[in-house]
């Protein structure tokens, strides 16, 4: 099942594994079974120090666990873990052995006072390009606490629990027989979640594991934000000889979220999550000082001095900061919306697409990226209905020309839509109103994807610099906010189109700028 290239790379990978790591497989009568059985053997025979064995138990789905030093590990999958989720098991073995990308220690001790004996469920598809991500997030949390277990389980192998759940989208996150989050989710809003739904031990020691230095030092630049903007100031500014500091929630940003990638110059194609990862081993060619996995709270100036204090109690001081914090898909705001999550409202469709296959969706958005879903979904639903705000669309004329030559979509502008309607389970209608005859419509349909442009991630800068009333940085032609010492670069600000080549060069700018700045100063 492994071609020659693929083993002898994860021969390499796991010559790093010390101690055994056990692939412990379900008896199954399913077709798939002998499948599973063989893809298991081929990645052990990659390394002495991983064998496959049976459980004894049995099993309706092709199913196995992790075990470690002949205990298990908490993680299971339900399904074949190939595609995308080949990956988060190659992982899963090297970090159940401390190998890897491991989470910090101040996120360690977060996770051992979540209580003990959690279940929680990961309901994926192997055709999920987000699904990877949280998998492997909750992997490591799981690993982490040591008195809980994780059951990656492919949808398709389990649809009577599917529909039990209501699971209309991937990822979905299951618990205690309820579904409690669908989509993305960072390590930071997933171990919040995990500790609003299944509480904390009120009794687990507050003791850090490991001695904590919370004064994280003095840097000349600190990047705040790891997307396209912040690698290239980052770099940029480390290049200047200035020691830099990066402060982001995952390397990558935003464009992990992205599909295609046809527009980057000097590059044919790429996918997000690959140029994510170049990003991240261009950042790392460097002394920068990366911390993912951080959020800030609030940032202090004393004239030519700013002090970062982080949401995790750490701090750090730095002569200048670069705001390039992005932004986030805006949400419609409407009723029902988030009731519906994951139940019908979806906001990824290459994603959740493949769930409504023969049904009929709505796209709400008109812009390229609305225009671009509905040309997606197309091949794979009965019927999309494009909704937009505006009297015409907005995407690139390719787009909508692309857009109108398929016959089974049908566009509706000048619409406001009001609500999102669902039987408790599932939506089943969408309403809005003509905004020329001011009349409410409804519209039956089985799904809603969301596709209304971005919000600024910069919620932690109001009162510390000037924003527009959309919650843009206001910056000059150099980058610089209206706070000395202080530049912000990439979408979070009101700089004109939002694509990953402008995000990149204003990166470079507002690096540029904070030297040229700091050299003046300092002649």
């Amino acid at each position: 099942m492994l071609d020659s290239s693929l083993r002898e790379q994860l021969v390499s990978v796991f010559g790093k594994l010390e101690n055994p790591v056990e692939l412990i497989i379900d008896n199954s009568t399913h077709d798939d079974h002998k499948d599973l059985l063989e893809m298991l053997n081929d990645v052990a025979e990659t390394s002495a120090n991983i064998t496959v064995k049976e459980s004894g138990n049995n099993s309706p789905v092709p199913s196995f666990y992790i075990a470690y030093q002949g205990k298990p590990t908490g993680i299971s999958f339900k399904g074949i873990p190939g595609g995308h989720e080949f990956t988060s098991l190659i992982l899963a073995i090297l970090n159940t052995d401390g190998k890897g990308k491991l989470l910090d220690s101040l996120l360690v001790d977060r996770v051992r006072r979540l209580n003990k004996g959690i279940t929680v469920q990961t309901f994926m598809s192997l055709t999920c390009e987000n699904c990877p991500e949280v998998v492997q997030a909750l992997n490591l949390i799981t690993l982490a606490h040591g008195n809980m277990k994780h059951e990656v389980i492919d949808g398709g192998y389990v649809q009577d629990e599917v529909q039990k759940l209501g699971i209309q989208g991937v990822p979905s996150l299951a618990g205690n027989g309820k579904m409690f989050h669908s989509g993305r989710i960072s390590v930071l809003d997933l171990i919040e979640k995990l500790e609003k739904t299944f509480g904390v031990d009120a009794n687990a020691s507050t003791e850090p594991s490991e001695p904590v230095n919370k004064n994280l030092g003095h840097f000349d630049v600190l990047v705040i934000g790891g997307g396209p903007a912040g690698a290239s100031a980052a770099i940029y500014s480390v290049r200047k000889g200035l020691s830099t500091a990066m402060i982001t929630e995952k390397i990558g940003g935003q464009v992990q979220e992205t599909k295609g990638i046809e527009n980057l110059i000097g590059v044919t194609y790429t996918e997000g999550p690959q140029l994510a990862a170049q990003l991240n081993q261009h950042v790392s060619s460097y002394p920068v000082r990366v911390l993912e996995n951080r959020r800030v709270k609030s940032i202090k100036t004393e004239g030519k001095i700013k002090t970062i204090e982080l949401e995790s109690g750490e701090h750090l001081v730095a002569d200048s900061i670069i705001v390039t914090t992005g932004a986030k898909w805006r949400e419609l705001g409407v009723e029902g919306e988030k009731e519906y999550m994951g139940r019908g409202v979806a906001y990824c469709p290459h994603c959740d697409g493949p769930f409504y296959k023969g049904k009929k969706v709505a796209v709400i958005g008109g812009g390229n990226s609305g225009v671009e879903a509905a040309i997606d979904l197309a091949g794979i639903v009965r019927e999309v209905v494009v909704i937009e705000y505006n009297n015409e669309l907005k995407a690139d004329r390719i787009l909508v020309d692309k857009l109108k030559s398929l016959a089974n979509v049908s566009v509706i502008t000048g619409a406001k839509t009001e609500k999102v309607v669902g039987d408790g389970a599932k939506v089943h209608q969408l309403e809005y109103t003509d905004r020329t005859s001011n009349k409410l419509e409804k519209l039956d349909l089985d799904g809603v994807f969301v596709q209304i442009g971005l919000v600024p991630n910069s919620q932690f800068l109001k009162g510390t610099v000037e924003l527009t009333k959309f919650g843009e940085i206001i910056t000059d032609e150099k980058c610089r906010t209206n706070v000395k010492g202080i530049y912000a670069a990439g979408d979070v600000t009101t700089t004109p189109y939002k694509q990953i080549v402008i995000a990149m060069g204003e990166g470079a700018k507002a690096a540029l700028a904070a030297f040229e700045d700091r050299m003046y100063d300092h002649a």
